[in-house]
């Protein structure tokens, strides 16, 4: 018995280092685009140390939120993280009809991508660490700052 219950948990070890070793993989091509900032509404802003994120989405996406309805198929959510004044990398999570079937991680239809400054995928950013942390906000659309979208007046919220 001893002998078995041994080989169970050297089993379970195995399986606990191939979930890790998953879990830090750089990122993978996905469908996510890098949208055209101008077009996006900069609804709040958030401060972590020397980190200033500012977060972006449409206009129709806001208006969604507020009128209780979920984000629209489409839409885009923007942080671009800034470091001492300079774009430091752009996260984009982008929701599209019928995509979280799709793939191995499911976050609703989202799906996460980080890129460089000059707009190209940062393929050493783990997009899986992104999307492991936003499936907790399953119930308000995989989405952080949903309370800044549903208060948002057209002031940036700073």
């Amino acid at each position: 018995m001893r002998h078995l219950l041994k080989r169970i948990s050297i089993l379970f070890a195995m399986a606990g280092a191939v979930i890790l070793v998953g879990w830090n993989v750089d990122a993978e091509p996905n469908r996510t685009t890098l949208p055209e900032l101008a077009g996006l509404v900069h609804y709040t802003t958030v401060r972590r140390g020397n980190v200033t994120e500012h977060i972006m989405t449409t206009n129709e996406a806001i208006q969604a939120v507020k009128n209780g309805q979920p984000v629209p198929a489409g839409t885009h959510f923007v942080l671009v993280d800034y470091r001492d004044g300079e774009i430091y990398r752009t996260f984009v999570m982008e929701k599209g009809s019928g995509w979280g079937g799709d793939e191995d991680r499911r976050t609703g239809d989202w799906q996460f991508q980080w890129f460089k400054p000059d707009g190209s995928v940062n393929m050493a950013e783990n997009t899986a660490r992104c999307q492991s942390c936003h499936s907790s906000r399953a119930d308000e659309d995989f989405l952080y700052t949903l309370d800044a979208l549903k208060e948002f007046n057209g002031a940036v919220i700073d």
